[in-house]
C-alpha cells in the first residue's frame, strides 16, 4: 500500500509540472535568484573589491526576506489554486475508500516533491546565475573575470531553508484544510468564487469615481516628496486599486446592456462576456496583481535612478585620475606634492589658481533661468580661469586648442547649461574691463561639486585680467601613468584630514570614485532589480495560470462556435483580444502611477547628474522595457498555449 501510495505522489508530482508548467518554471528561477544572490552574500572575493561593499549583504538580506515573503504567496496561493482545480479528484480518492488524512498527506508528498525538485533545478540554474552576476560586479570595478563554477554551500544551505519555509507553511494549510473538509465541500470546492461585493448600479458607479479620483490624489501624495506623505499615498492608491477592479468587473455588464448596440457589434460579446466573468471572481486578486506591478516598476525606475546619480557623479569628478583643492590661503599642496612625488607615477599634471569675478551676473541670469536648468550658484561672484591655465588644461585631457579673441570670453559649463548659456549675449564687466560671450565649450572639466572649475560653469579671461581677481581657491589636477590605488587614495586622504589643515580641502580621484559608484550601484541597484524580477515572475506567473486554467473550458467554447459556423480566424482573434484585455487590465493603473512617479523620480537629483542615456525620459523607457520584457514572456507562452490546445483543427 505504502509503496502504491508514493508512486501515486511522484506521479501526481510529475503531472503537476507538467499541468503547471509556467508556475513549475518560475519557482525553479525563485529558487535560482535565491541562490545567486545568497552567493554574492557569502562571496569573500565581492566583499573585498571595495570597502563599501561591506553594506551588500545587508542591503541583500533585507530584500530577500521581502522576495521570500512574495514567493510565500506565490506558493501558498498556487497551491490553494491547484487544491481547488483537483477538489474532485481528490474528493473521489476518498470515495473509494482512502482518509481524509491520506488524501491530505498525499497532496502534501507530491508539492513536497515538486517543490523539492525546482529546488535541485533552481541551485543548478543559479550556479550559472551566479557567475553572470559576479561577471556584472567584477566588470563593474573593472577587474577580470575568471569562470569558476563551484557549489557555495552556505548560499546553497540558506536557499533550501527558505524553500523549506515557503513549502511547509503553505502545504500545511493545505493539508489541514483537506482533514477537515468533507466530500461534499471537495466535489464542489472548485466551484467557489469571489462574490459581487458591490451589488448595487448607484453605488457601483459611487466607487468607481471615487476610486479614480483616490487614484489622482494617491499618486500626487507619492510625488509630493515627503515621507509621511508618500506613505499616505501608498495607502491611498491601494484603496484605489481594490475599489478600481471590484467597481470596474460589476460595472462592464451593465455598461453593455444600457448599450445593446454595442453589445452584440462584432466579437464583442464574446469577447467582454469571458473577461467579465473572469474580473468578477478575481476582482481582489486583479487589485493585488496591479499593486504588485507598481511596485515592480517603481523598483526597477528607483534602481535605475540610483544607477543614474552614481554614474553622474563618478562621471562629473573623474575627468583627472587626482584634483585637489585648497581653499585657505594659509594652506597650500606642499603636503599632497610631496607624497605624490615619491608614489605616485604622474603623466602631466598643472598647479593653478581659480580667481573671483567682479559680480555674478552670469549666476544671476542661470538662476533666473532655474526653471529650465535648476541651476544653484556655489558662489557669491562668477569664478574666472586665466586663459593659459584653460589650455593647459584642455591640452591635458586632449580636448582640441579653442582661441581667446581680444575683448571676448569663453565660457566652459556643465552639459546641462549649454542651451541656455548659448543665448547669453549680455557683456560682462571684470576688473573695470568689459568683455563680450566669445563661446560656450562643454567637456568634462571637474565642474561638479564645490571648489571646483568653477561649479558648473567658469569664465575663461585673458591672464593679465585674472591675476588682477582675488584668488578664490587653488587646484591640483594630474593625470597618472596608473590608476591610483586604494592605499595611495587613503593616504592622500590622510594629509587632508590631519589636524594641522582646514577642514574644506576637497580630495577627487578617478579610481576612487569610480570604485564608490561600483559599490553603489551594487548596494543599490542589484537588490532593487532582485525584488523588480521576483515581483513581476509572481504576479504574471499568478494570471497566467489563472489564464491556462480555463483551457477545457476554452475548448469547449470555441468547439461549439465552430460547430455554429465561425471561421478559425475570426476564433484567434476573439482569443487574442481576450489576451489583452485580460493581461492589460491589471497593467494598466500601474504604468498610470508608475510611469509618472518614475519620471519626477528621475527628476530629483541635483542638475547636470540624470543626463544622456541617465536622462528621465530615457529612465522610464527602460523601466517599462524592462518590465514588458518578462511581462511579455509569460504572456506569449500562456497565449501559444491556448492557442495550440483550445482553438479546433481546420476542417
Amino acid at each position: 500500500m505504502s509503496v502504491t501510495y508514493f508512486k501515486l505522489a511522484l506521479r501526481n508530482a510529475r503531472r503537476q509540472a507538467r499541468d503547471y508548467l509556467v508556475y513549475f518554471v518560475t519557482v525553479v528561477m525563485a529558487a535560482a535568484l535565491l541562490y545567486a544572490f545568497n552567493g554574492l552574500v557569502f562571496s569573500q572575493e565581492i566583499r573585498q573589491l571595495a570597502s563599501g561593499m561591506e553594506q551588500l549583504p545587508l542591503m541583500i538580506g533585507l530584500i530577500s526576506i521581502v522576495v521570500v515573503c512574495v514567493f510565500g504567496w506565490l506558493v501558498s496561493y498556487s497551491t490553494q489554486f491547484m487544491l481547488s482545480r483537483r477538489s474532485r479528484e481528490l474528493g473521489t480518492y476518498i470515495l473509494i475508500g482512502l482518509e481524509n488524512k491520506q488524501v491530505a498527506r498525499l497532496f502534501f508528498l507530491e508539492n513536497l516533491a515538486a517543490g523539492g525538485f525546482a529546488l535541485v533545478l533552481g541551485i543548478a540554474l543559479g550556479g550559472l546565475l551566479y557567475q553572470t552576476l559576479r561577471a556584472i560586479v567584477l566588470a563593474l570595478f573593472g577587474q577580470l573575470y575568471h569562470f569558476s563554477l563551484a557549489l557555495s554551500l552556505p548560499a546553497a544551505g540558506l536557499t533550501a531553508a527558505c524553500f523549506v519555509l515557503i513549502y511547509f507553511r503553505a502545504l500545511r494549510r493545505s493539508r489541514k484544510r483537506i482533514r477537515q473538509m468533507k466530500i461534499y465541500d471537495l466535489i464542489y470546492f472548485d466551484r467557489q468564487n469571489e462574490s459581487a461585493l458591490i451589488q448595487t448600479g448607484k453605488k457601483r458607479q459611487r466607487v468607481f469615481i471615487l476610486s479614480i479620483v483616490l487614484g489622482i490624489i494617491g499618486t500626487g501624495l507619492l510625488m509630493a516628496g515627503d515621507v509621511m506623505l508618500g506613505i499616505i499615498g501608498a495607502g491611498v492608491i491601494i484603496i484605489f486599486l481594490f475599489g478600481f477592479f471590484l467597481s470596474f468587473a460589476s460595472g462592464v455588464p451593465a455598461f453593455f446592456d444600457r448599450r445593446p448596440a454595442r453589445k452584440y457589434k462584432g466579437r464583442n460579446l464574446l469577447v467582454f462576456r469571458t473577461i467579465t466573468a473572469k474580473l468578477t471572481t478575481m476582482g481582489i486578486v486583479m487589485a493585488t496583481i496591479s499593486m504588485i506591478f507598481i511596485a515592480t516598476i517603481i523598483s526597477e525606475g528607483s534602481g535605475l535612478v540610483f544607477r543614474g546619480i552614481f554614474e553622474g557623479r563618478a562621471k562629473n569628478y573623474s575627468c583627472f585620475d587626482l584634483c585637489i583643492s585648497v581653499s585657505s590661503s594659509e594652506q597650500d599642496h606642499t603636503p599632497y606634492l610631496e607624497y605624490i612625488d615619491c608614489n605616485i607615477p604622474v603623466e602631466s599634471d598643472l598647479l593653478y589658481s581659480v580667481y573671483q569675478g567682479s559680480g555674478n551676473q552670469v549666476s544671476r541670469f542661470l538662476e533666473e533661468s532655474a526653471a529650465q536648468t535648476k541651476f544653484l550658484s556655489y558662489y557669491d561672484t562668477d569664478l574666472i580661469l586665466r586663459y593659459s591655465d584653460y589650455t593647459a588644461l584642455r591640452a591635458m585631457l586632449g580636448y582640441p586648442e579653442v582661441s581667446l579673441e581680444p575683448g571676448t570670453c569663453l565660457i566652459h559649463c556643465m552639459g546641462y547649461l549649454e542651451r541656455v548659456l548659448m543665448e547669453y549675449d549680455i557683456p560682462i564687466t571684470i576688473g573695470g574691463t568689459t568683455l563680450v560671450p566669445g563661446g560656450v565649450c562643454t567637456e568634462p572639466l571637474n565642474q561638479y561639486g564645490w571648489d571646483t572649475n568653477g561649479g558648473n560653469f567658469v569664465l575663461v579671461v585673458p591672464d593679465e585680467l585674472a591675476e588682477k581677481q582675488p584668488e578664490s581657491h587653488r587646484i591640483y589636477c594630474a593625470l597618472t601613468a596608473r590608476p591610483v590605488t586604494s592605499e595611495q587614495f587613503e593616504a592622500l586622504r590622510s594629509i587632508r584630514n590631519d589636524d594641522t589643515r582646514p577642514e574644506h580641502d576637497t580630495l577627487h580621484g578617478a579610481a576612487d570614485e569610480q570604485a564608490e559608484a561600483a559599490a553603489q550601484t551594487a548596494i543599490m541597484v542589484f537588490p532593487l532589480f532582485f525584488l523588480a524580477l521576483a515581483l513581476t515572475m509572481t504576479a504574471a506567473t499568478i494570471l497566467t495560470i489563472q489564464q491556462l486554467s480555463e483551457t477545457e473550458r476554452f475548448r469547449r467554447q470555441f468547439e461549439l462556435l465552430r460547430k455554429l459556423g465561425m471561421q478559425r480566424q475570426e476564433m484567434k482573434k476573439t482569443l487574442r483580444n481576450q489576451f489583452v484585455i485580460y493581461y492589460t487590465m491589471p497593467a494598466l493603473p500601474a504604468l498610470m502611477i508608475g510611469v509618472p512617479f518614475i519620471f519626477h523620480l528621475s527628476t530629483l537629483p541635483e542638475p547636470g547628474v540624470m543626463t544622456g542615456h541617465n536622462s528621465p525620459g530615457v529612465i522610464t523607457g527602460i523601466s517599462l522595457g524592462l518590465f514588458f520584457l518578462i511581462y511579455a514572456i509569460y504572456i506569449l507562452l500562456a497565449h501559444i498555449s491556448l492557442k495550440r490546445n483550445v482553438l479546433p483543427e481546420q476542417q
